[in-house]
């Protein structure tokens, strides 16, 4: 028997903007990505952000959207998900002082799956589960 080792990621904005922008980083992120024995998640608070960045430089977030469907699993923000999200901002922006509530709920969303972060993002540089593209 073969076994086959799966890794789960949580894909942040970052990522998944250099992702859709087709960036040399982009590249990293999709060979990820799209690597069969990889699962990965998109909270919805990330999806927010990349509709947010879309729609301010005038781009159409649908294929966005699409992509985000097509290669990860979206994840809801719950109560539970909110509460630990809120116990790490606090605690990271003791050390982090611009630490966001948004990558704060990417690194809820991460620890409450056993999942390491993609990100480029430099708030992460210090955070354990981030994978720095």
């Amino acid at each position: 028997m073969r076994w086959t080792l799966t890794t789960r990621y949580v894909v942040d904005a970052y990522a998944w903007i250099e992702y859709l922008d087709g960036t040399s980083r982009g590249a990293e992120v999709r060979d990820i990505i799209e690597e069969p024995r990889n699962q990965c998640t998109t909270s919805a608070v990330t999806l927010a952000e990349v509709v947010s960045k879309f729609t301010r430089k005038g781009r159409d977030p649908k294929p966005a959207l699409r992509a985000l469907e097509d290669n990860s699993t979206l994840q809801a923000a719950d109560t539970e998900l909110a509460m630990l999200a809120g116990e790490i901002h606090a605690e990271l922006r003791k050390s982090v002082k611009d630490f966001g509530l948004a990558d704060s709920f990417v690194l809820a969303t991460a620890r409450s799956k056993g999942s390491k972060v993609l990100t480029g993002d430099p708030h992460f540089k210090t955070v354990a589960e981030a994978v720095m593209i």
